[in-house]
């Protein structure tokens, strides 16, 4: 939970971006197609892990786990920070490793991760280029951070051209980014410097984005841009935020929503996202919702695993209901252990390798949903729309049973 760290052809849908983007030459080794690169919006994310099973790499591992489950999307994280182990633990950085692109093309669990056959990738990218924006951001600051952003974006293109791929580059919530420290008492401190900076900053990473794609012969693959917003009640009552005040400037492609502040009631929770795309700026080259749930979750100390389950499916019903590309839950192994040792539980695994009641339910989905899939092409012919999808996804939850999601 706090775990820091174009020119297109055409109108995209989401399911259909893949499909659409501009062709161009293949590789010299074709990347393999993933076996299914349809996205059925639930899932989950890897970050700073508390604890592991295997010799593998903490990444791998968790990314692994993913996969078994039976899901086809990954959140996870990658910046300068990538040394660092369980429990604070840091290894040697390599030296060879000084930029993004370098870690995606040269580390060996970063590279297998995105080898993996995932098809939809969220990925919080924070640039080795040192540099920040509260005071303004600076024009050599930003080329340099812009120029490693395009650069792993031009990797990711070419690297995956022809697999059915498709990346997200973000960040963390930025809201937090946003304000000094975790305070919300005042807004004193969002000047417009401030606010001004963080749009710059936003829009130079959606323009490197842009520029990769147009400069990238590519085909079968796709990547987007987003932010992240957090503090969405507080912006409902008026207040200064990313959504109120720097959304509006950005020309980001989707926004992630890490929902903790409203994840508590359906209709909160609809009202926050409705509220989210009203201050989105359009693009007309996507169609279908931009705003998705980037963080939910309920940590096991204060929810047993069946109301976990239960508070889960709520808020995945809900997220479904309204749109939402992608529902990801606060995440596989549980990365936040209070200061006596005790786990807090936002797991789907936890610390002694049990799979909870939330993890059944998404295996459970991932086998309704891609039998739902082969039914639809069976007897139509073609692939479900995704509001065909989800509105069979949100009757699939009404009707599944307390009981089915027990281990």
């Amino acid at each position: 939970m706090k775990a820091m760290a174009l020119v297109c052809a055409g109108s995209l849908s989401l399911l259909g971006a893949v499909a659409a983007e501009v062709p161009g030459p293949a590789p010299d080794v074709p990347a393999r197609p993933v076996p299914d690169a349809f996205a059925y919006g639930l899932g989950t994310q890897t970050f700073g892990a508390s604890y592991q099973f295997s010799q593998e790499p903490l990444l791998v591992e968790t990314a692994q786990a993913i996969l078994d489950m039976g899901s086809n999307t990954l959140k996870f994280g990658m910046g300068a920070n990538y040394a660092k182990d369980k429990g604070g633990n840091v290894r040697e950085p390599r030296p060879d490793i000084r930029s993004l692109r370098d870690l995606a093309a040269q580390e060996p669990a970063h590279r297998r991760v995105l080898e993996m056959p995932f098809a939809h990738y969220l990925i919080w990218v924070y640039p080795f280029a040192e540099g920040w924006w509260k005071n303004g951001y600076a024009k050599d600051v930003a080329e340099r951070q812009s120029k490693e952003i395009y650069d792993l974006a031009c990797y990711l293109l070419r690297t995956y051209s022809g697999s059915g791929k498709t990346f997200y580059l973000g960040h963390w919530e930025g809201d937090w980014h946003l304000r000094d420290g975790y305070d919300t008492k005042t807004d004193e401190g969002i000047t417009p410097e401030r606010i001004q900076g963080m749009a710059d900053w936003l829009n130079a990473r959606q323009q490197a984005v842009d520029d990769a794609k147009r400069d990238t012969p590519h085909t079968a693959v796709a990547i987007w841009n987003y932010t992240e917003v957090n503090l969405v009640r507080l912006a409902m009552e008026g207040r200064r935020s990313v959504t109120n005040d720097v959304l509006p400037k950005s020309r980001v492609d989707f926004v992630s929503y890490s929902s903790y502040d409203t994840q508590g009631e359906a209709k909160t929770l609809s009202a926050a996202l409705s509220y989210i795309e009203a201050k989105l700026p359009p693009k007309p080259g996507i169609v279908g919702k931009r705003v998705f749930i980037g963080e939910y979750g309920f940590p096991a100390a204060n929810h047993p695993p069946p109301e976990q389950d239960l508070r889960s499916r709520q808020v995945l019903r809900t997220a479904l209901a309204w749109g939402c590309p992608f529902a990801l839950y606060w995440e596989m192994y549980n990365n936040e252990v209070d200061k006596d040792g005790r786990q807090r539980g936002f797991w789907l695994i936890d610390d002694k390798g049990a799979k909870q009641p939330l993890y059944e339910t998404h295996r459970r989905f991932y086998d309704w949903a891609r039998g739902y899939r082969a039914e639809t092409v069976k007897a139509a012919g073609r692939e479900p729309s995704f509001d065909e999808f989800r509105q069979a996804a949100v009757g699939w939850l009404d009707g599944l049973p307390a009981a089915a999601a027990q281990p």
